[in-house]
């Protein structure tokens, strides 16, 4: 296919700020016209079908498969199996880092779940090779399958989540809980989740001697490619992933799975491109899940209701070939102040697929658990569900002690309580009725999540012509990353969005992190502000290092540098809702801030207020898109300041006055 445009975009007016433009979506005309190409959606040359024959059951072994039926059927090319594939570098059960899981790449005819790959039919058409898979009939030893919560002796694991402690507490939560006046001690148990998103998983793989092509929607492209060089043994430079599109994910696309190696094994098996495609029901089983849970929550409380002890305990599954353990307890860590507070987790081993990262793993399971604890525990206290909330508000992080670096939470549940009318909410329930007679029930929740960041890159130009470059290897999965990140580029290289070419999707460019955890456009977002931010300092470098330019030797360094700093502090005052003047103002320094030394004049807060005074600064919006001029047009004012130091240097000079006067006399 060939590489993703992302620079077309519809004109729009540009004052001062390409972010918070209101922009048609750079992908939306090529989504609903139809022009998207999707990973399923490319077919090089000589491409065959590619389809996954699975297991029925949940435990035992393969004992027998009609290879010969399959490979009768017109059509059918080759038929993957356990004793007939390609041999990979590595052995797919060894875990060479913590982001690396085992998978199925058809090592045994072992059967640890239901749904697990067994066998791989190739074709000439997708038909022949759906076909193919039912002949293959497997038949099974099968043995009793461990399922559900209580499938077996529980343990601890050693960590939960990526890397998490079992266990946290503070204070004695069992004399917390026995000096409570109310308590209440209550289990709730969420089912397992499958993300199955609109796109099921699929690769388009084509082998050229060493070199490897892949069209996948992945979530990593650079975790995809590290885990294909070491299982197939081959450079990373020897490998060319495309993935412009995804059609969802939830975390199921962050890591490489079984089903896209299978289609990369076929490829090399057969010589020639292969296409595979899990269907809708393959979805459920080897490309990850969120794991069931079950939550015992006990909470005390005294007369006022504050609470005096909180302890959440959770059990969850793993399967039994792998570790990952939803931290659903960890909810408990960071909302509610508590003397005492336990947070612990203890897991059972389960026949099936390992369970993964799901759009918030921890969060979306602890959530609904602490919280519906919290409602039943202000019922017992026969407090308002907000009010009990607010009276156990965490000013600090209530186990560590720490400070939140921002938290706005308590400002949240005023506003959101006055627009919704909460005051009017009867404490009983079954009180409150509809225009129509019908009974309505008000309720409320507390959601956390973490601020994440993770590695990024970016690579900046600036062209002859004023127009710019950035290149990241950065996915969206329809959150509007192509757009939000544009946007970035434009503003970092101080140009027009309609002037800078993005490039992104492919495994060439610089490695973008991973788009989980409501990261991407924060990690991606900071690479391309220090990348932009560095060729702008590169450019003014080189045009006051230049002889032949009008800006040679002017401020070297003041010039770079007062680019960045201005932003910065223009960012700050933003963040701390204050006007970029009264901000300088109140950071305002009266004597050289490292060295303390007194300045030998300075009289930029004048010039300050002077040249507010004089431009009308005070009729300056402080929220965006506000100010208009007399046409209607949107007008942004901004400012900044820059120093220069009053330099001298050694210099000689010769008097020739004497002479001069001597032969005046003479005359």
């Amino acid at each position: 296919m060939p590489e993703l445009n992302l620079t077309s975009a519809p004109a729009h007016l540009r004052h001062g700020s390409n972010i918070g433009q209101p922009l048609t979506r750079r992908d939306g005309v090529l989504k609903v016209t139809g022009q998207a190409t999707y990973a399923a959606d490319n077919h090089p040359l000589g491409m065959l079908f590619a389809v996954i024959a699975v297991s029925s059951i949940a435990r035992g072994r393969v004992s027998f498969l009609d290879v010969a039926a399959a490979k009768q059927h017109p059509g059918v090319v080759d038929v993957m199996t356990p004793e007939h594939k390609p041999q990979l570098a590595i052995d797919p059960e060894i875990k060479t880092n913590p982001f690396v899981f085992r998978m199925e790449a058809l090592q045994s005819n072992e059967v640890r779940y239901a749904n697990q790959p067994i066998a791989v039919v190739i074709a000439e058409t997708l038909e022949a090779a759906t076909e193919g898979a039912a002949l293959l009939a497997p038949r099974y030893e099968t043995q009793p399958p461990l399922v559900g919560l209580d499938a077996g002796a529980s343990f601890v694991p050693p960590v939960v989540g990526v890397g998490n402690p079992t266990e946290n507490h503070r204070g004695d939560v069992e004399a917390g809980l026995a000096s409570a006046e109310k308590q209440i001690d209550a289990t709730y148990q969420t089912p397992p989740q499958y993300h199955n998103a609109m796109e099921p998983h699929a690769i388009v793989v084509q082998w050229d001697g060493d070199t490897l092509s892949v069209d996948m929607p992945t979530q990593g492209l650079k975790l995809s490619l590290a885990r294909i060089a070491e299982l197939f043994g081959i450079a990373h430079d020897k490998i060319h992933i495309r993935s412009p599109f995804l059609g969802g994910g939830f975390g199921s696309k962050g890591l490489m799975g079984g089903p896209p190696v299978l289609g990369i094994m076929a490829a090399k098996l057969v010589g020639r491109p292969i296409k595979l495609v899990l269907r809708r029901e393959q979805m459920y089983g080897p490309v990850g899940h969120r794991a069931p849970t079950r939550q015992r929550l006990r909470l005390g409380a005294d007369g006022e209701g504050r609470l005096t002890a909180l302890d959440h305990h959770a059990r969850t599954v793993s399967s039994t070939f792998d570790d990952f353990y939803e931290p659903a307890a960890d909810a408990s860590h960071t909302l509610y102040a508590a003397p005492a507070i336990r947070t612990s987790h203890d897991a059972v081993r389960v026949n099936t697929g390992t369970p993964l990262f799901m759009r918030a793993p921890g969060e979306a399971t602890g959530s609904i658990a602490l919280e519906s604890a919290i409602d039943e525990m202000a019922w017992a206290c026969g407090m308002d569900p907000l009010a009990f909330r607010l009276q156990n508000y965490a000013e600090v992080e209530p186990i560590s002690g720490k400070p939140f670096s921002s938290k706005a939470l308590r400002a949240c549940y005023e506003q959101g309580a006055a627009r919704f009318g909460w005051a009017k909410r009867s404490l009983q329930p079954r009180q409150m009725r509809d225009d129509a007679g019908l009974l309505v029930g008000w309720g409320m929740g507390t959601a956390t999540f973490p601020a994440l960041m993770f590695q990024a890159e970016a690579r900046a130009a600036i062209r002859r012509d004023g127009s710019g470059v950035m290149e990241i290897g950065a996915h969206d999965m329809g959150q509007g990353a192509w757009t939000a990140l544009a946007q970035i580029a434009a503003d970092e290289l101080g140009l027009d969005i309609d002037r800078v070419e993005f490039k992104a999707g492919t495994s060439d460019l610089p490695d973008a992190g991973i788009a989980g955890g409501s990261a991407h456009t924060a990690t991606a977002g900071a690479a391309i502000h220090s990348a932009g931010a560095a060729v702008i300092a590169k450019l003014a470098e080189l045009a006051t290092g230049d002889e032949g330019t009008p800006l040679f030797m002017r401020a070297p360094g003041e010039a770079t540098g007062s680019i960045a700093l201005e932003s910065a502090i223009d960012e700050m005052a933003w963040a701390c809702g204050m006007d970029p003047l009264a901000f300088r103002l109140q950071n305002y320094a009266e004597v050289e801030p490292i060295s303390g030394k007194p300045f030998s004049s300075k009289a930029l807060r004048a010039c300050y207020e002077q040249g507010a005074a004089r431009f009308g600064w005070a009729k300056r919006s402080l929220q965006p898109r506000q100010m208009r001029d007399d046409a209607g047009l949107l007008v942004g004012w901004g400012m900044g300041t820059a120093t220069f130091p009053a330099l001298m240097f050694q210099a000689e000079a010769r008097a020739a006055t004497a002479r001069r006067s001597a032969a005046t006399a003479r005359a």
